[in-house]
């Protein structure tokens, strides 16, 4: 908005400034929602979120495993990212409404979009996942099998992450003004379940490397997530507090320190590791519906938009 000013005369050799139009004001008619709730399907959306982090995290593990020569943890990671890039996609074209859909978004490539990034990062990754855990469970074509996995971890963490980004690109209060926090938040908890489904399902003797990434994928995500609800301030970090918002947000920080105890004693009990694992990825999965549950709640309500609006309005005069 163009603002005409006019000089205001007064004593003492000062000068101001008097603004010609008033403030605008920003209210909501008749308490109406003044941004539109998303349209994304639930469950299929929080799922999708949950299955693309920790597929890509299990992509970037499964790698680690074939480096350093522990076959039956690369089998089950490679079984974790290749499942759930699969399940994932599912997800994705059901909420879409026709496959046809999610094909004619590859038909062009857009990099401002993060929709567009997000459905050619998907796409390479479930093709190479698939074609690494095929080569890992028939032996055919080992060395292709090799170059796929390797492919696969590289779309991996972009994987993990660019869904934050994507939740961040919209109009939704709790997600837009979490832009920085919100893809962290989304990649520790890819590593959180990534780690911690590999960790329920390898031998014993091999889930070590997965232990600890899930360790530290719980531990960053409730950093970040405390970061992110600190730097959101009172009133947009309401939503996460209140409501099925706010009791998924407590039963996802519960599952998480409930899973990181567990998985830590899993070093003298290997069963405390594989509860500990599933513990971990129940509190990932929980905390997408939590953070697709808030911000469907703060496009609902109209202060979510209108008061951040007042105070940057009084940011300005000020």
């Amino acid at each position: 908005m163009t603002e005409t000013r006019r000089p205001r005369r007064g004593g003492g050799g000062g000068r101001g400034e008097q603004l010609m139009v008033p403030e605008p004001e920003f209210e909501s008619y008749y308490g109406r929602p003044i941004i539109k709730e998303p349209h994304w399907k639930t469950p299929d959306v929080p799922l999708y979120l949950f299955l693309g982090g920790m597929a890509g995290s299990a992509a970037v593990l499964a790698e680690g495993a074939a480096l350093s020569g522990r076959p039956g943890l690369e089998r089950v990671a490679r079984l974790v990212a290749a499942g759930g890039a699969g399940a994932g996609t599912v997800c994705l074209v059901h909420d879409l409404g026709r496959p046809e859909r999610f094909l004619n978004m590859l038909r062009v490539f857009k990099p401002t979009s993060p929709l567009s990034v997000g459905s050619f990062i998907l796409a390479p990754f479930a093709s190479l996942a698939s074609a690494a855990v095929g080569s890992q469970l028939t032996g055919w074509f080992p060395r292709l099998g090799r170059l796929a996995g390797a492919g696969a971890a590289v779309f991996g963490p972009p994987l993990a992450t660019y869904t934050g980004a994507l939740f961040a690109n919209t109009a939704v209060p709790v997600w837009h003004e979490a832009h920085r926090e919100l893809p962290v938040v989304f990649g520790a908890s890819g590593a959180a379940a990534g780690g911690g489904m590999t960790a329920l399902f390898a031998p014993s003797s091999q889930s070590g490397p997965a232990a600890r990434m899930a360790l530290a994928g719980g531990t960053a995500e409730l950093a970040a997530s405390f970061a992110m609800e600190r730097r959101l301030g009172e009133l947009l970090a309401e939503p996460y507090r209140t409501g099925l918002p706010g009791r998924l947000t407590t039963a996802a920080r519960a599952l998480t320190v409930g899973g990181l105890a567990l998985t830590a004693l899993g070093a003298k009990w290997p069963l405390a590791r594989r509860l500990g694992g599933a513990a971990l990825a129940g509190g990932s999965l929980t905390l997408r519906f939590a953070v697709f549950e808030a911000g469907r709640a703060s496009a609902r309500d109209p202060k979510y938009t209108v008061i951040p609006q007042k105070q940057r309005a009084r940011a300005r005069r000020a």
